[in-house]
This record gives C-alpha cells, sequence and structure tokens, in this order.
C-alpha cells in the first residue's frame, strides 16, 4: 500500500506572538487555501479590516492562478493550449519565466505534465516507467511559453503550474495590503512562505522558526526578523512511500522528471520579495549545497539557510546577528563569501 504524507504545519513557523508584559493581542484570521493552512496576525487599529482584505485577495489570487478551478486563467491555458488572460497573470508568467532564465530552469513551471503523471500531491500517486517520463520531458522548458500582451499559449501538449511560485506572488500582495492598511505589525504564513513586518507592541521583532527536517516538531534554528519574507522549501514537506518502501518526495527535478537527488533536506530564502523567494528556495534545493551557495555568491539580493543531509546547517553571513536559537544535533557554519 502506498502511504501518502503531507505536513499540515509549515517548515517556516511563527513563534507565539504575545507580548512581554502588555496585554495587547493581535487580530488573527486563518484560511485554507493553495492547497495549504494560512495564518495572519496583525497589530493597528485597521488590523481587522487589513486581514479581511488580505484574506479576499488570498481567495482572489487562488481563483486566478488554480490548476484545478475550471475558471481560472491558469486552468484555461493548460485545457485550450492558449487563452486570453489579465495583466496580472501574465505578469507572473513572465517573471516565472525570469527566474526558469536565472537559475538555469531548474525552477520551471512548464513542468506540470510530469506533476500529473506522478501525482505526488494528490491521493493516487505512482511512479511512473521510465519511458513516460522520457516523453514528456521534451515538454518541459519556458520556451514553451509564449506571451504576447494578455494573450498566452503553450506549445503542443505542454502545461503550466504556478504551484511554486503562487503563494510568493500571494505574500507580495498581502505585504501591499498590510501597508496600505497602516499596520504597526503583522505575520504572515502561507504554508512555507512567511512574511513579517514592523514591530509587536512590546517593540520586539518576530521570531521566525526553521523547521527541523528530522523532527518536524522540533526547530532547526529561529531568526529574529522584520520587513521581509522567507520561504522554505524541502523534501520532507510531501511525499509518498511506495509499495516497495521507496521514499519519493514532491519537488522534481525539471532535468529528469524524477524526484530531486539532493545533499540538502531544506532550503529557506530570505529576502525582500516573496515571489523570488519563493522560486529560488525550490530552485536551490534542486541544485544541492556546492551550486546554491555559488548561486548566492553570484547573485546576492537574499539570505540563504541550508540544512544538509549530514548534519550541517550554514547561513550566510548577515543572518548572523538575526539568530536567536540553534536547534540541537546540528553542526552550524556561516557560508564563506
Amino acid at each position: 500500500m502506498k502511504k501518502i504524507a503531507c505536513l499540515a504545519l509549515s517548515a517556516l513557523l511563527l513563534l507565539p506572538l504575545s507580548a512581554c508584559g502588555r496585554s495587547a493581542e493581535p487580530v488573527r484570521q486563518e484560511l485554507f487555501a493553495m492547497d495549504t493552512y494560512m495564518s495572519l496576525a496583525a497589530y493597528g487599529d485597521d488590523a481587522q479590516e487589513a486581514l479581511t482584505a488580505a484574506v479576499r485577495e488570498i481567495n482572489r489570487l487562488e481563483r486566478e492562478l488554480s490548476r484545478t478551478i475550471a475558471t481560472s486563467d491558469v486552468y484555461k491555458i493548460n485545457a485550450a493550449g492558449a487563452a486570453a488572460v489579465s495583466d496580472e497573470t501574465a505578469a507572473l508568467l513572465q517573471s516565472a519565466i525570469a527566474c526558469s532564465e536565472k537559475t538555469g530552469g531548474l525552477f520551471d513551471v512548464t513542468i506540470a505534465p510530469l506533476v500529473t503523471l506522478w501525482g505526488i500531491t494528490t491521493d493516487s500517486p505512482r511512479v511512473p516507467a521510465q519511458s513516460e517520463i522520457a516523453s514528456l520531458l521534451p515538454l518541459v522548458g519556458s520556451e514553451h511559453i509564449h506571451i504576447d500582451g494578455n494573450s498566452v499559449a503553450l506549445d503542443s501538449g505542454c502545461g503550466v503550474d504556478l504551484g511554486g511560485i503562487a503563494k510568493g506572488y500571494a505574500s507580495d500582495r498581502v505585504a501591499e495590503i498590510l501597508k496600505q492598511h497602516g499596520v504597526t505589525g503583522a505575520a504572515v504564513s502561507l504554508g512555507g512562505n512567511v512574511y513579517v513586518c514592523g514591530q509587536k507592541p512590546d517593540g520586539s521583532v518576530w521570531n521566525v522558526a526553521v523547521q527541523d527536517p528530522k523532527d518536524t516538531s522540533a526547530y532547526a534554528m529561529t531568526f529574529a526578523l522584520t520587513d521581509t519574507f522567507a520561504v522554505t522549501s524541502g523534501g520532507y514537506q510531501r511525499y509518498f512511500t511506495a509499495e516497495d518502501g521507496t521514499v519519493y518526495q514532491h519537488i522534481l527535478d525539471p532535468r529528469t522528471g524524477r524526484p530531486a537527488e539532493t545533499d540538502l533536506l531544506s532550503v529557506t530564502v530570505i529576502a525582500q520579495n516573496g515571489t523570488m523567494a519563493d522560486a529560488y528556495s525550490t530552485a536551490l534545493y534542486i541544485m544541492g549545497e556546492e551550486a546554491a551557495c555559488d548561486f548566492w555568491r553570484q547573485n546576492g539580493g537574499f539570505d540563504l539557510v541550508l540544512i544538509t543531509a549530514d548534519g550541517r546547517v550554514l547561513y550566510t553571513p548577515d543572518l548572523a546577528d538575526h539568530i536567536s536559537q540553534k536547534g540541537a544535533g546540528y553542526d552550524f557554519r556561516q557560508i564563506p563569501t
């Protein structure tokens, strides 16, 4: 019998929001959207209206970007091979193409046919034959997407899946809404995508914990952060166990069409842009330690935490002053510049 595992908890966790010595509690909202549990908390006179608007926006984006909702832009593109879409969907697809080019194709939304073939996040995952995988690999690549204004067309047999970037984009939109409503502090967790801004009433910032991939009830480390996005990707979050006992995790390598084989357990990207952080966390996980570190050195513009299979936690130097706690059982090291 196949065993399917999907962690309900985020790979990035927001630690308790209580303000020491103060009775003030944040306004909170919770929802299930984009196939994950989400939580939002905010302080400020307009916090309730801000969160109501944020939840409305998340639900709107799901209706626009989902692969499975028949009225969505993405569904229409995949179903017909071409469709007129909103400015927003066209722009997000352009961003996805740019991220694909930047990461050498390791982040690629055209992996959709292979995602469907494996079905790892569904109730009926399976291990496809290599011949099936090989037949679909030629359909993977951002060159198969053609955008002209609001018109999007795919080459024959291709499909797109924005699941690797949609929550990051949603966090960017939520951040804009919170700023528009003047919240004094907020903490948002959209599955493995976290956004924090401002302060709690006691003047402190937010503790963001990176989940321990070896013990998901524990933390590998925590950071004191504000006004930033943090996104974690890891193969331990969703996987299934085949009848022969082999574990297949959900992140597929676009080069092979198979679950990524990497020396990393998780990658956390901390940046000023949630969309980019979402895409990069996936690509860097597939790259593995050495290539991920090189990518950071060559491109910059974000911070990085790598948890390796051999028990090390590697982090970029600018994070050193933000570490509030280190978990047990790991060797912590800064990534050399």
